[in-house]
């Protein structure tokens, strides 16, 4: 628990150290003076400043998949729940990079290597869209005849607007609260089956 703890707070200090200075402009030893551990024990950690940016990142990502699986635990329908995933997964990137300063010119301008840390997210999300939408088509809710095809689809779609929403330019001049009932409705129609379909905001 002790080195656990130990690591968080290297992690931590280190996000706040990069957002505020940038990732170029932080060094190790900035890193061990700030969170008054010393040069040994954040070497026992970490080999250099690009495993530790990683590990910034990931606690980012893990932080958004843990609400995201509370999301999928809800007691929401399954179209209704995809809606919320979306917009769970959109708000809560956004707000990692807004809230990490100069971090987050690096994070646009290293794409490739926060790549390679968002593997392992993207595969649970992907599996969270999957449970779902499998629910919804053995519910009868859905009508989706490939659920890997959908669930690629969804996936690539999301990391796709990450960041026009970041920077506001999705839905620009769509008054506001009418962005998530347009979205709702897109979903319903596209994968809800024909009967539900007429029911459905018409």
């Amino acid at each position: 628990m002790a080195l656990i703890k130990t690591r968080n707070k290297l992690v931590d200090v280190a996000r706040q150290l990069f957002a505020k200075r940038g990732l170029d402009n932080t060094t190790m030893n900035d890193i061990a003076a700030a969170s008054g551990k010393g040069r040994r024990t954040l070497y026992t950690y970490f080999k250099n400043k690009e495993e530790i940016y990683f590990a910034v990142i990931e606690a980012e990502m893990e932080r958004l998949l843990e609400r995201m699986n509370e999301v999928a635990k809800t007691n929401l329908e399954p179209e209704d729940k995809l809606v919320e995933l979306i917009y769970t997964h959109l708000n809560l990137v956004k707000e990692a990079v807004q809230r990490n300063g100069n971090l987050r010119a690096d994070f646009f301008r290293n794409i490739i290597r926060v790549e390679k840390v968002r593997k392992n997210f993207d595969h649970n999300e992907r599996k969270i869209f999957t449970s779902i939408v499998t629910e919804g088509v053995r519910t009868g809710v859905f009508d989706i005849e490939s659920i890997p095809l959908f669930v690629d689809i969804l996936h690539f779609s999301l990391k796709g607007l990450e960041i026009p929403y970041i920077y506001g330019r999705l839905g620009q001049g769509v008054p506001k609260g009418m962005n998530r009932a347009i979205v709702q409705k897109m979903v319903h129609k596209l994968i809800a089956r024909p009967e539900r379909r007429q029911n459905l905001y018409l």
